[in-house]
């Protein structure tokens, strides 16, 4: 007896055949999007994480420039505070100066030969003006004013010395100019 086989074996074995592509090539299909899903998620990630260390490093960017410019203005303070502590230092040093020339101008000028009308400064240039009773108290003054620590000995120069008469006396009227020591 011949057996005869109505089930179509290769049919079968094609659909099979079929059937395990499609899964096959599904699989494949579905793993591919998992791969790109889960690298599409991990740039996501990446790039939020960069935007946050962007964001922090430009805020940090904003407080160092801040702060930067804090420190210019302190340092512009500084050189401010500097400048005037220079100035009230100059002012310190120098304050007793005019007091202590005074005092040696009253050793220096010869006692009832020379009477002084004017004293005055400019800068470090010393203007003064008086009366003397002749020529050889003014050359006296002039040369107690050279050996005077407070004035500088080739600058004393006698500008005028004319006659006058005051109160029906003959007397000479006389400018000086020299240049004082500084500090």
């Amino acid at each position: 007896m011949i057996k005869i086989n109505l089930i179509p074996y290769v049919e079968k074995k094609k659909e099979a055949d079929l059937k395990r592509q499609i899964i096959v090539i599904s699989s494949v299909f579905v793993v591919f999007l998992l791969i790109i899903a889960s690298l599409h998620i991990y740039f996501i990630r990446s790039i939020s994480k960069l935007e946050k260390e962007v964001t922090q490093a430009e805020t940090q960017l904003k407080n160092l420039t801040k702060i930067v410019g804090d420190l210019e203005k302190f340092k512009m303070e500084k050189t401010k505070l500097n400048k005037k502590l220079a100035v009230i230092e100059s002012l310190d040093k120098n304050r007793l100066a005019p007091v202590l020339f005074l005092d040696d101008l009253t050793t220096i000028i010869p006692s009832k030969h020379i009477w002084l009308t004017a004293l005055s400064e400019s800068g470090d240039k010393l203007r003064v003006e008086g009366i003397a009773s002749d020529n050889s108290a003014v050359s006296n003054f002039m040369n107690n004013l050279k050996k005077s620590r407070h004035i500088k000995s080739e600058s004393v120069e006698l500008i005028f010395s004319r006659h006058a008469v005051i109160s029906g006396i003959k007397l000479k009227k006389f400018t000086l100019s020299c240049v004082m020591n500084k500090g």
